[in-house]
């Protein structure tokens, strides 16, 4: 399999490159709810693979200052769970919130490459 990134220019590189939008699964497993008043200000979030995940062996979590927020989507994950083992400098930001929408649709995300 061809790495997406390698073809990138490499100007492209040395700023943000979104990878993909996305959004926050697990929102009511996790702290995503009780920091939502914060979440409103559109934080920097960071991503952290778990390899050893016992329900996806791709998943990546979303944290904010330390305080997990969900995953991104199984099936929605692939390419971000290969950048991060390749040691990838990666981000995610918050685009919208959406109060009313059912849980797993709630907190929509970019994924940014650095």
């Amino acid at each position: 399999m061809s790495n997406p990134i390698a073809s990138l220019p490499e100007q492209a590189l040395g700023r943000r490159v979104l990878i993909q939008h996305s959004r926050l699964a697990g929102f009511r497993h996790h702290a995503a709810a009780e920091l939502w008043p914060a979440l409103r200000g559109r934080p920097p979030l960071s991503l952290a693979r778990e390899p050893d995940n016992p329900h996806d062996p791709d998943a990546v979590a979303l944290y904010w200052r330390g305080y997990k927020l969900g995953y991104l989507p199984r099936g929605e994950n692939f390419v971000v769970a290969r950048l991060l083992d390749e040691q990838r400098r990666l981000s995610a930001r918050v685009e919208r919130l959406s109060p009313r929408a059912e849980h797993n649709h709630r907190v929509a995300l970019a994924v940014l490459l650095h």
